[in-house]
């Protein structure tokens, strides 16, 4: 695999990320582990490619404007996922092997599918609520944390301790939730697809009065700091905080076999469709706090847990129709209409077929009767097709020879799985561009979404990005609903998106095969968009992680005069794209070297030691050669060591590390 491949799997990994966490995902929980556990086997192979801003590194969960941050005292840490009884095995054999003890005892736990939170009590007094965020930090939501009527303000029972952290997840009941979209309909909103992305958008509303109307709920289910030090075991914690007046998980049990724990797990499944709230799973820990702290965690999981995900629900439906619909770059993507039904506490209509071959493979056709279920409880896909009901004179499924929207005949590439619209002046191509400029990760306009540019297209007031910031006060009042206040907010998100960093302005480009990886590489190169319309494609793929295709795309783009127009009208209009800063300390010894790294390090994991190397301006590679500076060596080295001494290679050990770090 190139280093251009593994940032654009670290991009794509991260777009799914923000997906989910915007309540929009498109693939399965398991679809996004078996990246992530494919991102793990690459870096495993090439270390030196791995940066702070990997996947692997980085809980996922973003931060949101409006709140203000605060850094959690303990990480918030996410669970490593498991789908099956040899993969729970796997664990409990792991566990043993790293406590060197042959009993062992496990607490096990309802896995919620709601938002987590850090809540912290002093003197027995609420004082803080915060979402995990990144991990390391999260949004001070503790206003609203406050309206949820069932948990104490005040901590109850004898032996308080002076300080208090607890670990829990804010969810909504399958009662809540249906009043809040019964509500959002009558208002003709949004629905909101389900429970969790409910829970997630209400605690963080920005007025606590709101988010009160929402009848949130909590469970707690951990303790981060406890001044008082009063229990040995995870299964004791459960009883300490219910002694305290904080609610707490409805089912859970101490298991020593995975026999216990599958027997568990099998209950929980079978209370599963009678619970009044989602789970997807449960939770496995190693009972004894001495040894949870003895293993620690990896930097983004802790290795004495792990959660069984249930598999996905499924429900069985009718295809009425098969849509298709128009993306940014022209892509056409077929949609089936499904006859409405409940599926995992919400109901479905609608279900992507991705493209012309997976509803070839699959045989789709308008009339089937198909299995249904939800990737990671969320998002819709058709799993199967019942042959056996397929109504007589079915016709097969083909996509169209025209662009539904504009009719313009459609293309094929060679090597290409997507058909096109050519078309750039294609209305829903135009939308959907429009959208992706001002959509988070972009330029993050705040309120201007699908249905306000509809009517600003409609209206001719807007065609290209550009025009956004031509509009005036008398323009948006001519939208349907806006008033003053709606036309002030606007008009301010949208002047406040002209201070924009320099990669989410190429972001916000769109440029074919540009993600916000490979957008911040330009960026960090380039230094302006002036410099970087410039580039050569020979220029371009000299950028380690650009490779020949990102390069072609990006100069196509830049030498289209549509596209330069467009740029040059957007920085007229007051858009001031940052560069980044330079992270290299120029002086320090490391600048400019290449490093190699080997054996097992005390002090650091490897992806630490090459974040401090390239921090400091040095290389990281896999192989030692004549260009190699440095060898880094720990416990148990490897044939690098060898060839290293024999080339010449300055070595270094974890102290002359450390000693050259301080320099």
């Amino acid at each position: 695999m190139k280093k251009e491949e593994y940032i654009q799997l670290c991009q794509e990994v991260w777009n799914h990320n923000k997906l989910y966490y915007a309540g929009k995902p498109i693939i399965s929980d398991e679809e996004f582990d078996a990246l992530l556990r494919h991102l793990h086997e690459i870096e495993k192979q090439h270390p030196s490619w791995i940066t702070p801003e990997s996947p692997s590194q980085r809980v996922g969960e973003a931060l949101t404007s409006g709140f203000k941050t605060v850094k959690h005292t303990i990480p918030m840490l996410s669970l490593a996922n498991t789908y099956s009884k040899e993969e729970l095995e796997q664990f409990l054999t792991r566990m043993h092997k790293l406590t060197d003890k042959p009993k062992l005892a496990f607490s096990c736990e309802l896995k919620m599918d709601g938002v987590a939170v850090s809540i912290r009590y002093e003197n027995g007094v609420y004082v803080r609520g915060v979402t995990r965020g990144n991990g390391q930090s999260g949004d001070d939501v503790t206003n609203n944390i406050k309206t949820i009527s069932t948990l104490p303000m005040r901590l109850k029972g004898k032996n308080i301790p002076d300080i208090l952290e607890v670990r829990g997840e804010v969810f909504m009941t399958h009662q809540s939730f249906t009043v809040l979209n019964q509500q959002r309909a009558l208002a003709e909103e949004p629905l909101w697809a389900n429970p969790r992305n409910a829970a997630s958008g209400s605690l963080k509303l920005i007025d606590p009065k709101e988010a009160m109307k929402r009848n949130l709920s909590i469970v707690i289910y951990g303790v981060a700091e406890d001044s008082s030090h009063q229990f040995e075991t995870q299964f004791q914690i459960h009883d300490y905080l219910e002694a305290h007046g904080l609610p707490t998980l409805q089912f859970r049990e101490r298991c020593h076999t995975i026999n216990d724990i599958w027997s568990f797990a099998e209950k929980i499944r079978k209370e599963r469709p009678h619970l009044h709230y989602d789970i997807d799973g449960i939770v496995i820990k190693l009972d004894n706090l001495t040894d949870q702290e003895h293993l620690s965690s990896t930097g983004k999981h802790p290795r004495w847990a792990v959660a069984y995900k249930f598999a996905p629900e499924q429900a069985v439906t009718k295809v009425q129709e098969i849509t298709v619909q128009v993306g940014r770059t022209g892509i056409l993507t077929p949609v089936a209409e499904l006859e409405p039904v409940l599926l995992a506490g919400s109901t479905i209509s609608r279900a992507t077929l991705h493209n012309a071959e997976e509803v070839q493979r699959k045989d789709i056709r308008v009339g089937d009767t198909v299995t249904i279920e939800k990737g990671g409880d969320v998002i819709p896909k058709v799993v199967s097709v019942h042959l056996n009901l397929r109504p007589k004179h079915s016709v097969a499924f083909s996509m169209p020879d025209r662009c539904p929207n504009c009719g313009t005949a459609v293309v094929h590439s060679a090597g290409e799985v997507a058909i096109r619209c050519p078309n750039k002046q294609c209305t829903e191509q135009r939308l959907r561009r429009l959208m992706h400029f001002a959509g988070k990760g972009s330029m993050d306009i705040d309120g201007l979404g699908i249905r306000i540019i509809e009517q600003l297209m409609q209206l001719g007031l807007v065609t290209v990005p550009s025009d956004i910031y031509k509009l005036t006060e008398t323009d948006l009042y001519q939208v349907e609903g806006f008033k003053e206040k709606s036309v002030h907010n606007l008009r301010n998100a949208i002047e406040i998106s002209k201070k924009v960093s320099l990669a989410r302005f190429i972001m916000a480009l769109g440029i074919s095969h540009v993600g916000a990886g490979i957008a911040e590489l330009l960026a960090e190169q380039s230094g302006s968009i002036n410099i970087l319309s410039e580039m050569t494609e020979e220029q371009l793929t000299t950028i380690e992680g650009i490779g020949p295709k990102v390069a072609q795309s990006v100069r196509e783009y830049f030498d289209d005069q549509q596209n330069r127009e467009e740029i040059a009208k957007l920085l007229e209009s007051g858009i001031a794209p940052e560069a980044p800063s330079k992270k290299a300390i120029l002086k320090h010894a490391f600048n400019g070297k290449v490093f190699v790294l080997t054996g097992t390090l005390k002090g650091y994991s490897r992806t630490e030691a090459a974040n401090l190397i390239k921090e400091r301006g040095g290389k990281v590679t896999d192989s030692v050669s004549k260009k190699t500076d440095f060898l880094l060596v720990g416990e148990e080295p490897g044939s690098k060591l060898d060839k290293a001494t024999s080339l010449g290679v300055t070595i270094l050990s974890e102290t002359d590390f450390d000693d050259l770090l301080k320099k």
